[in-house]
């Protein structure tokens, strides 16, 4: 099945239709447009300073566009903000808690200021975010990781079918990074959509169904991870029992590009259990055919390994080596 075939089978939860924002004559956000589906973890993607977060000021109503449109479950953001963000949850930067209060006590206040949240209700999102447990103690005690999810927890009182979240793990150890991408995942597996900004390339790869990749206020690329990535290339990773003749080998045909170390960016990890590694780029199609010249040449092919590029990789590739953390 296509993506675009994917899409159509999709409800389209957020809309965003060619959004442009001026700061006085200068243009910051220049005709943003993407689709956010149900049940998806979306990525938006750029270096600090490409537009994210005014972009998501305006998917809020917390900024207005100079043009465009935002529109969540149908509900234009601007002609109908009430409407519209009543299918919104929303955590922009750091979510910010009382800490001299309890966690319950915190979530009461929020409650306080949405028609129809009950008591039952506050549970039940403690219980979703893991806190049950801790929820009456004072906030102040808790983690950075508990207090992003007593966040969450916040954005969730009112059953939104969109969560956005502005930088989630910043700050998160890797074991609150890691406990995070599993409730998102559980999140969305249980049909809610996700809107996810970072400028951290390894968690949206690992986190995120689709993406979009934003630089200098405007949106470079929009897909599927995966599909991204494929077109991106990849390279071929030779493992030669003599690997100075197969490298020579290598240079005299023109069909192989051999890739020096500064110019991939494979996980040096990976590099490191492969030692005398030849990176190449060329097409899949002749491997079995230099497996064959190898052979006639009298070297031992040990192992060939498949690398897809890094998104990191991509990034640099669309942006020109724009920097990004």
């Amino acid at each position: 099945m296509t993506v675009e075939t994917r899409a159509a089978n999709k409800e389209v939860v957020l809309s965003v239709q060619q959004l442009k924002k001026y700061i006085g004559r200068k243009l910051v956000i220049r005709n943003v447009s993407f689709d956010v589906y149900a049940g998806e973890i979306f990525g938006f993607l750029g270096p600090n300073g490409s537009g994210k977060t005014t972009t998501i000021r305006m998917l809020v109503d917390l900024v207005k566009p100079s043009s465009g449109r935002v529109l969540v479950c149908g509900e234009d953001v601007n002609r109908h903000p009430e409407r519209a963000l009543r299918s919104v949850g929303c955590i922009v930067e750091n979510p910010e808690m009382y800490p001299y209060l309890t966690g319950w006590e915190n979530l009461e206040h929020f409650a306080r200021m949405q028609k129809g949240i009950t008591r039952e209700r506050i549970a039940e999102v403690a219980a979703i975010v893991q806190l049950d447990k801790r929820i009456h103690d004072k906030v102040k005690t808790y983690s950075l990781g508990m207090r992003q999810r007593l966040g969450i927890a916040q954005a969730l009182l009112g059953a939104p079918k969109l969560l956005i979240l502005d930088e989630p793990t910043n700050g998160l150890d890797p074991k609150g990074i890691k406990e995070l991408r599993a409730f998102i995942r559980r999140l969305a597996n249980e049909g809610m959509s996700l809107f996810v900004s970072s400028h951290l390339l390894g968690e949206i790869q690992q986190m995120c169904d689709r993406v979009a990749i934003i630089a200098q206020g405007e949106v470079i690329a929009v897909g599927e991870v995966e599909e991204l990535l494929r077109q991106a290339g990849s390279y071929t990773v030779w493992q030669l029992d003599k690997p100075v003749e197969g490298r020579k080998l290598f240079e005299r045909q023109p069909d192989v590009k051999l890739i020096g170390e500064g110019e991939h960016r494979i996980d040096e990890g990976l590099l490191s259990s492969l030692p005398d590694a030849i990176v190449t780029a060329m097409d899949e199609a002749s491997i079995p055919v230099w497996v064959q010249r190898f052979v006639a040449a009298g070297i031992g092919v040990q192992a060939v390994h498949k690398v897809a590029p890094s998104l990191e990789e991509l990034f640099l590739k669309l942006t020109e080596g724009e920097s990004i953390g």
